[in-house]
């Protein structure tokens, strides 16, 4: 009878009381986790709000450091009070919007009138700051206020800076607003105190900025919200110097707690129907979760700052690295160097061994220069072959340049490469810092500036930034922004057409193609300067696939025998150059017979089995291939006998000296006589006196070119010549 009884009633009350405890020690653990994973979103919150708050500040200081690189400046006090429109344009406003994003600029003279305005990227009238004044005439009020008192001076006994800034609303958007004075670079250029002119400019906070600063956290959706909408607890305000809110920066808030309990929300789902026993596995299974997330966290962080092919820090790891050094260094008085190092021709490995070696290079030059260094120092990859190394307690210049050479040195021993032993160079740019005051972006701006004279100046080398450097940079950087121009169709480039003669002086033989620049500002700039400059920042290619077009078009419409282009050793490298002379003489409707490109005889002394195959390949579809500038180098007779060339250019500077010095007409006589018994042309240029001509023409040249025959000429005066006409009229007679 009793085991049809149920159960009594201390078993019920027993397991009551037992489901009870149970389920109040759950109810217990899944508060404590709701709570935890609150506690742990609303610490990741704060930290995301401060990540954003001090990325905002960087970039008002970047704003003030990047005007600061044109307010500094003797030309910039000159052309201001000049109201020179076009300089400022160029160098004070449209340059802000063009390369660092500033969307307004104004000009102020000493009575705060404009005298010139920019907004995005385009001058405007000056009489459209009166719209903007309101609101930028506080700042500029307290910046002539500190005008007006005593300089102060910093810890390196300089004048402190200059500046004014706040938050501003412009247009109804939130901006950053920087004021600072236009003052003399140099003794140079004296300024009497309250004549200041003032620099004004304004970057307004878009998504554009914002996504910059969030992005350096990993924060998803930054985005500017406005005043009119609700911004949630993932923001920033934007406060002005009055307090006034002027909008927020928000976010999509990184919830680490609420995702910890997103995956465990399944077991505790169990755990409540299994009650008690099964509360021991879930909590079991908490730790678990948590181990795992806090793994996944542990490796995300570590992916996010260093490089997954080297494991070194990558570049956010670096500049955080290097600021914190800077601080400790400022505060212990010591210096700390930069290197900043890349490969040598690291592309040319990739194109012809594939990129896996590539990567495998960068993987061993990534091992080489760890063990090389310090175990304090610290080795980042910043990208592609660039590799950054920051050292510590550096006594001397000295020593950083002996490091340098040390590396250099490692990474000239042979590399191995999968199936391939390479030897290749690095260029090295030191910076080194100056003090308290020193700044990481300008410390890496400095040892970048040096890494490219390192290349400029031959590379497999290091250079050790110096003042004129900065200079030097920003005037090559102004004149290639100005050649992209002019090479997209905005004018100042054109070709001049230098005819060269028959022994009689008179029969025109063909012409060649010379490269003109008239710049607007800096009037004829000389071909060499802008041309070498076009090699060094990589738009040589561009560059002489438009002369090599603008030529063949011409020529297609004249009776010349032959148009001559010169072309870069740079562009004989190129594996595409020849199918694009091709494509370019198939457009231009020119016979390639018509085309001789010259390039100087330096590309004989790098031995380059490829140049040799495009050489050939050029004058196998019909081209003819010069040598310029012929017995200034140091060319190999047995490459000329191996590599047929169809002529010779003998230079200048052997023709100049001909009816004065002994020694050269021997010469000139020597190169004559070699191209003749290579049965190649031979042609002089630079004759200037009848007595030069004769003595050539009586050495056996009958290839004249120079000042006394003809200058270079626009195309109208080349056909205009007698010679060209004459030609040209028997074409037509025969066409009709």
């Amino acid at each position: 009878m009793s085991a049809r009884h149920n159960s009594s009633p201390l078993t019920r009350q027993v397991t009551l009381i037992v489901l009870t405890l149970a389920a109040f020690a759950l109810a217990i653990v899944v508060g404590f986790g709701f709570y935890a994973a609150g506690q742990a979103d609303n610490a990741s919150l704060e930290r995301q709000k401060m990540f954003i708050a001090n990325g905002l500040q960087d970039q008002i200081a970047a704003v003030r450091r990047e005007q600061e690189s044109v307010s500094v400046w003797d030309d910039a006090v000159i052309n201001a009070k000049a109201s020179n429109q076009g300089w400022m344009a160029d160098n004070l406003s449209v340059w802000m919007y063009t390369y660092y994003g500033h969307n307004r600029v104004y000009i102020l003279d000493s009575a705060n009138h404009p005298v010139h305005a920019m907004r995005e990227g385009k001058v405007v009238d000056a009489s459209d700051y009166a719209e903007d004044q309101p609101i930028l005439l506080p700042a500029i009020e307290k910046l002539r206020g500190m005008l007006a008192q005593p300089p102060e001076f910093g810890v390196s006994g300089q004048p402190a800076k200059m500046v004014a800034g706040d938050l501003v609303s412009l247009d109804g958007k939130p901006a950053i607003l920087s004021v600072m004075p236009l003052v003399p670079s140099s003794d140079r250029v004296t300024q009497a105190p309250g004549t200041e002119y003032l620099h004004v400019s304004v970057e307004f906070i878009n998504d554009a900025v914002i996504g910059k600063l969030a992005g350096k956290y990993l924060l998803d959706g930054a985005r500017l919200v406005p005043l009119s909408q609700a911004a949630g607890p993932a923001a920033v305000p934007l406060v002005d110097s009055r307090g006034v809110i002027l909008g927020y920066i928000g976010w999509d808030q990184l919830r680490p707690g609420l995702a910890l309990v997103r995956e465990i929300a399944p077991a505790l789902a169990v755990a409540l129907l299994l009650a008690g026993g099964v509360l021991v596995f879930l909590l079991r299974r908490l730790r678990r979760a948590s181990a795992a997330l806090q793994t996944s966290q542990d490796q995300a962080q570590y992916l996010a700052f260093h490089d997954t092919l080297t494991g070194l820090p990558n570049r956010a790891l670096f500049e955080d690295r290097l600021r914190r050094t800077l601080l400790f260094a400022s505060q212990d008085r010591t210096r700390v160097a930069l290197l900043y190092l890349d490969l040598d021709r690291f592309k040319h490995i990739n194109d012809t061994l594939g990129h896996p070696s590539g990567d495998e290079l960068v993987r061993q030059t990534a091992a080489r220069l760890k063990h090389t260094i310090r175990e304090v120092d610290t080795v980042a990859r910043l990208g592609g072959d660039e590799f950054a190394v920051i050292l510590l307690d550096v006594p001397d210049a000295g020593s950083a340049e002996d490091i340098a050479e040390r590396l250099l040195l490692k990474l000239r021993e042979p590399f191995r490469l999968i199936d391939d032993q390479v030897f290749v160079s690095a260029s090295v740019g030191i910076a080194l810092s100056s003090g308290s005051d020193t700044d990481a972006d300008d410390l890496l701006r400095k040892a970048d500036i040096a890494l490219y004279e390192a290349k400029k100046n031959g590379r497999g080398r290091y250079e050790l930034f110096a003042g004129d450097m900065d200079d030097l940079l920003l005037r090559k950087r102004k004149v290639e922004s100005e050649l992209r121009k002019a090479l997209d169709g905005e004018g100042g480039i054109k070709l001049a057409y230098q005819p060269v003669f028959g022994a009689d002086g008179r029969e025109i033989l063909g012409a060649e193609a010379l490269i003109c620049w008239g710049h607007e500002v800096h009037g004829a700039l000389p071909a060499a300067q802008f041309i070498a400059i076009a090699e060094e920042r990589g738009l040589i290619g561009e560059l002489g696939k438009w002369a090599l077009s603008e030529a063949c078009r011409f020529a297609v419409t004249t009776e010349l025998p032959w148009i001559a282009v010169n072309i870069s050793p740079t562009q004989l490298r190129d594996a595409g150059f020849a199918d694009e002379v091709a494509e370019i003489l198939g457009e231009a409707g020119l016979d390639p017979s018509r085309l001789q490109l010259e390039t100087t005889e330096s590309v004989l002394l790098e031995h380059n089995d490829a140049i040799g195959r495009m050489i050939t390949a050029l004058r196998q579809s019909g081209v003819r291939f010069v040598l310029d500038d012929f017995g200034t180098g140091y060319s190999s007779l047995s490459y000329l006998r191996r590599q047929a060339i169809d002529k010779l250019k003998i230079d200048r500077s052997f023709v100049r000296l001909l009816d004065e010095d002994q020694s050269a007409r021997a010469i000139v006589k020597t190169l004559i006589e070699l191209a003749l018994a290579l049965k190649v042309e031979v042609t002089a240029e630079g004759v200037e006196t009848d007595a030069q001509k004769t003595l050539l023409v009586g050495m056996g040249c009958h290839q004249l070119q120079g000042y006394l025959l003809s200058p270079p000429l626009e195309p109208g005066q080349l056909l205009a010549l007698p010679a060209v006409s004459s030609a040209d009229r028997e074409l037509s007679a025969a066409r009709a």
